[in-house]
């Protein structure tokens, strides 16, 4: 049991235990729509996001698709395009689907409730088997955290990395560690029972929405929990490449 990147993609195969799940967090549907209406013109990419997806899908073989919140761009209800790009991704997926609600994801219910094989989680998060899954916008529940390794999303980690003559790219990290019970418990108090889980923080599925940058100093985390609860937190390339402790990057 546990949660393996996808070498080279920004996606994991959690074995839970009970069944095998395909990880996707971020997808970001409408994204492009929603930068046009700020001014901002680029080409869609709706059709390269699915048919990524889709290939994963056939690759990987799973029982059940995760996709760990911000499914959505939209905070209230999507429409137009964004709206088609959902349902069309939906309705082309042949598999049960588990949408953990983001904070882009304010009204998903109102897409996907004539899609079949498709539920969508409260903001806690939920548990599969031994994995417990988590947005990471809002504290995941304790049922989530009591999990043997919680995957959270939200936060797009990016690391700054410089080469010898003073270039400089950005690249999608996982952050792998383990839970640090503290800020936790100081939330739950008497609610939360044992915590002994590996914490996941999943890169964005869209290489368009930006991200965190875990390495630079006076970039603060989104999540209400982060840094603060990931002890001994490492980064990790999407091709699967030990970059070590992320703070020393």
């Amino acid at each position: 049991m546990g949660v393996e990147p996808i070498p080279d993609a920004p996606a994991a195969v959690a074995d839970t235990g009970l069944e095998r799940a395909l990880v996707v967090a971020d997808y970001h549907a409408g994204l492009e729509a929603q930068l046009r209406r700020e001014g901002v013109e680029l080409d869609p990419a709706d059709e390269q996001r699915r048919e990524r997806l889709l290939s994963l899908l056939a690759e990987t073989g799973p029982d059940r698709l995760v996709l760990l919140g911000d499914l959505a761009t939209t905070i209230g209800e999507p429409t137009g395009e964004e709206r088609s790009e959902i349902e069309t991704l939906l309705e082309a997926v042949d598999v049960p689907v588990t949408i953990v609600k983001g904070n882009h994801d304010g009204e998903i219910e109102s897409v996907v409730e004539d899609i079949e094989g498709v539920t969508v989680t409260d903001s806690e998060g939920t548990r599969l088997g031994s994995v417990g899954f988590a947005h990471g916008h809002t504290w995941p529940g304790p049922a989530v955290l009591e999990a043997e390794i919680v995957c959270v999303a939200h936060e797009h980690p990016v690391v700054r990395l410089e080469d010898e003559i003073g270039g400089a790219r950005a690249e999608r990290v996982w952050l792998r560690g383990r839970v640090e019970p503290k800020p936790f418990r100081e939330q739950y108090g008497d609610q939360l029972g044992e915590i002994s889980a590996e914490l996941v923080v999943c890169p964005a599925f869209n290489d368009r929405s930006g991200g965190t940058w875990v390495n630079v100093d006076g970039r603060d985390f989104l999540s209400p929990f982060l840094p603060e609860g990931l002890a001994d937190g490492e980064a990790y390339l999407l091709d699967g490449t030990r970059l070590g402790p992320y703070r020393r990057l």
